[in-house]
């Protein structure tokens, strides 16, 4: 066998994935923000980029009149897996459709967020000067809430008020070890090394900063936090002292024994508890910079005549356009070579990234129908009605791969008047029915779990063998060990533990 270089031709076959390809994918995993803010990027790198003007009444930038409706989704069968035959944005065709206006449901829950606003034409708030927000002159109505204080910065302002010099010193370590439910965190003897300063002086400053709003900060456990709200509210004695040390005794429901401790009849026990109740066990999250940040919907679905509609949130979602007019005029200029070979790939990019998103709503909208056509008995009756679902029966059922449809359902939300929930709230395991036919979706088995545990006597408290006979009675085929493990992911205790707080809250009735 000779051994040298050779050439020698061959046949295969390969899937390639070109970077646009692999965006077009990441796009479906991307929220209607995300999106926003990939445009936005998009915007200042390609100059053939615009966002719509939000103003349908006139010609595109193009030229083209947008007046004549554009083909309904359902028409449109095509997938994100179609975009290896369309070759990804290579043609120049006018595919810079303005999706939310001819496409999508007009005057849906998105639209009348808009013309809801006053100071638009038509009595709405013109929601074109940026990507699926306010006009740039629009007022920022956040900037006009002032920022909240944090627990650190109300404490050091009443520090400032109460010390001074070394002790303000001290405070400033201690305040800066307090966590934000309002413990203390710190070890005072070895804040008292790292300072230089006797212990003594540091206990000193920490009972100046128990007494500062709101009560019960610096504490370092739980009954030395109740302990200081109780000596504010008068009510801190012996007997209270004596309650505040035995706090595990109470959370085991060992009253009988805690009226031995603490020398008090029935009443006296009842009153401290009610009392207890009324404390505040972390008074610092009052204080929480931390502000819960509001799910934005990606889909609408509301009911109608005719069953129920589907409609894209257009409040979020960027309206993009190709400036050909632009391009036009670049383009007729004198340009070298390496300008026409930018031009050239800034026009395919900006045809690409409107064909990737007219594709990626198209997909969504397909993928949301097919979800609230298998779990349309939730929209009509609730969650005990969910039924099991999978991503491969929904893959199945629009012929899409499974993949395809996890990306879709990834960090998407749907907003209808049952609530706001997320995509992949509606997939669920099963859970056999007693009678052999069928299954009944976990989510649904555990609204009955929380529906009996909630309407149950508090003299006969349900044990988990019972909700397993009544379950069964319903209709679902279910074990112990699973009522169990769902009775525990919903945050409910045992029979024994509701026992002993269904009995600690009669008492304190």
């Amino acid at each position: 066998m000779a051994l040298g270089p050779r050439l020698d031709i061959r046949q295969s076959q390969s899937l390639v994935m070109t970077p646009q390809l692999q965006q077009a994918i990441k796009l479906l995993a991307l929220s209607n923000l995300e999106i926003e803010a990939f445009v936005t990027g998009e915007l200042e790198r390609n100059p053939l980029l615009e966002t719509g003007s939000g103003d349908d009444g006139g010609p595109a930038p193009d030229g083209i009149d947008r007046s004549i409706e554009a083909p309904t989704l359902a028409a449109e069968t095509g997938s994100a897996d179609d975009l290896i035959a369309q070759g990804l944005g290579g043609s120049d065709s006018p595919l810079d459709v303005d999706h939310g206006a001819s496409t999508f449901i007009d005057d849906g829950p998105g639209d009348r967020m808009a013309a809801a606003m006053p100071g638009s034409g038509g009595g709405g708030m013109d929601m074109g000067g940026g990507a699926g927000g306010y006009a740039e002159d629009a007022p920022d109505f956040d900037s006009f809430a002032a920022p909240d204080a944090s627990l650190q910065e109300h404490l050091m302002d009443q520090a400032r008020a109460s010390l001074a010099g070394m002790d303000l010193l001290i405070a400033s370590q201690l305040i800066g070890q307090i966590d934000e439910a309002g413990y203390l965190e710190a070890n005072l003897l070895q804040t008292a090394h790292g300072l230089g300063m006797p212990l003594f002086d540091i206990e000193r400053v920490l009972g100046v900063i128990h007494t500062f709003d709101p009560t019960g900060v610096g504490a370092r456990s739980l009954s030395e936090c109740l302990a200081l709200q109780a000596k504010e509210a008068d009510r801190y004695d012996p007997c209270m002292a004596r309650l505040l040390a035995n706090l595990d005794l109470l959370a085991k429901g060992a009253l009988p024994q805690l009226r031995r401790i603490c020398g008090v009849d029935e009443e006296d026990m009842t009153d401290m508890i009610a009392e207890l109740r009324g404390y505040d066990p972390k008074p610092g999250l009052q204080f929480s910079s931390e502000r819960a940040a509001p799910v934005t919907p990606d889909l609408f679905v509301r009911p109608t005549a005719e069953g129920w509609s589907i409609e894209v949130n257009s409040a979020t979602l960027p309206r993009v356009l190709v400036n050909r007019s632009y391009y036009v005029e670049l383009a007729s200029g004198p340009q070298d070579k390496t300008s026409k070979t930018w031009l050239a790939d800034c026009l395919a990019s900006a045809n690409w990234l409107v064909k990737a998103l007219d594709q990626r709503q198209k997909t969504i909208i397909k993928v949301a129908s097919e979800i609230l056509r298998q779990q349309e008995g939730f929209f009509h009756k609730g969650v005990a009605h969910l039924k099991p679902l999978t991503l491969k029966a929904v893959a199945d059922a629009i012929g899409m791969h499974e993949s395809t449809v996890s990306r879709v359902t990834s960090n998407k939300y749907l907003s209808c008047p049952r609530g706001l929930y997320e995509l992949k709230y509606f997939f669920t395991s099963g859970v056999a029915a007693a009678s052999g036919d069928g299954a009944v979706s976990a989510e649904a088995v555990k609204s009955h779990i929380k529906a009996l545990i909630g309407a149950e006597d508090p003299q006969a408290i349900l044990s988990d063998d019972t909700l397993v006979d009544m379950l069964r009675a319903k209709g679902m085929d279910i074990a112990r060990r699973t009522v169990a493990k769902y009775r525990e992911a919903m945050g409910i205790g045992s029979s024994v533990q509701r026992r002993r707080q269904k009995a600690l809250k009669g008492k304190a009735a």
